[in-house]
């Protein structure tokens, strides 16, 4: 039997903040660190999620957005994104923005930043 290797690159886990300093309808920026976007995290109504903090549309910070339900508006050109997926609900916004897992750990919030596609 043939054995192939599948290459994988590991998560980055970044530390967020503490879960008592993201309350519902809340955002934090976190800062990923040098060659990596910085991340949004969200507490939409007690779920958290963690998107690629710069709109796809232009230079702008979606942790300063308006957050409704599980979507947030870029605060610059009203671009609109779906956090559960990253997808953009439509213009002026075309590209998604991605999205990274979130875990809780002894009341800390940690996102776990995947590596971009092709940086190997």
């Amino acid at each position: 039997m043939e054995h192939s290797e599948t290459l994988t690159l590991e998560d980055t886990v970044l530390v967020a903040c503490r879960i008592e300093d993201l309350p519902p309808g809340e955002s934090v920026r976190v800062e990923a660190g040098e060659g990596t976007d910085a991340v949004a995290v969200f507490n939409a109504d007690g779920e958290l999620y963690a998107i690629d903090d710069t709109c796809t549309h232009q230079d702008a910070s979606l942790a300063d957005g308006w957050l409704e339900d599980c979507k947030v508006e870029c605060p610059l050109h009203a671009a609109c994104f779906d956090l559960r997926t990253g997808m953009p609900s439509g213009p002026p916004a075309k590209r998604p923005v991605r999205t990274h897992r979130v875990t809780v750990e002894d009341g800390v919030v940690r996102v776990h930043v995947a590596a971009p596609v092709g940086a190997y």
